[in-house]
Formats: structure tokens, C-alpha cells, sequence
């Protein structure tokens, strides 16, 4: 049995939901994860990051106010710290993200995460 297709979803974010309507239309229903209610462990992140083959900072949503307020521009984080980082504040973390047959995308532009169905 292949594992479930998982999309990390904010339903107030416009390309979250244009992800969704991808798979819908793709007769995909997939395991929606609402991040910012159920944050990914570190492990999970971590995992994440390595199938996006994306360093932290990269799934970071850089424009928010926690960013700034938090110091994570700071070059002297570890990996580990910005991971806990975005485990703390799941606002953090880029949408959606979807994640399929041991793969990842992050659907910026949405049409990205055809690319591993």
C-alpha cells in the first residue's frame, strides 16, 4: 500500500488552496495537515527538508514578523535552531507543502506539486 498523500494546509492562504483544488482535480483527496493547529515535529521538518533538498531558511517565510522579531537572519543558527524556530511558530513555515511517493514540493506556484504526483 503507498502511503497517503499529505498536503500542509493554511485554508486562508490562497495557494494553499489552489494546491488542494490541483489534487481534487487530479481525483486526489488527500491527508490535510492544518500546520499552523498541528506543527510538524523537528523530525518531521527535518524530513521535509530533506526530500525539498531546501536548507531552512529556504521554507521560511522570511516577511513575517516573527522572522524579523525572532533574529533568524542571524547567519550563526544551526539548522536546529531555525527547525525548532518554525516547530514554535508554524507561521514560519512556507505553504502548502505536499508531500507524495517519497517526495516533497512546496506549491509556489501551486502547479509545482504536479511535479511529484
Amino acid at each position: 500500500m503507498t502511503e497517503p498523500i499529505q498536503i500542509f494546509h493554511n485554508p486562508r492562504c490562497s495557494k494553499s488552496r489552489q494546491a488542494l483544488e490541483l489534487l481534487s482535480e487530479q481525483d486526489i483527496e488527500p491527508e490535510i495537515i492544518r500546520y499552523l493547529e498541528t506543527p510538524p515535529t523537528e523530525q518531521e521538518l527535518s524530513d521535509i527538508l530533506v526530500a525539498l533538498n531546501y536548507q531552512p531558511r529556504e521554507l521560511m517565510r522570511t516577511g513575517e514578523n516573527e522572522f524579523k522579531e525572532l533574529g533568524l537572519d542571524n547567519p550563526d543558527l544551526s539548522r536546529e535552531q531555525l527547525i525548532a524556530a518554525m516547530v514554535a511558530n508554524p507561521k514560519l513555515i512556507e505553504r502548502p507543502i505536499v508531500l507524495a511517493n517519497g517526495k516533497a514540493a512546496v506549491g509556489r506556484p501551486p502547479e509545482n506539486i504536479l511535479t511529484i504526483l
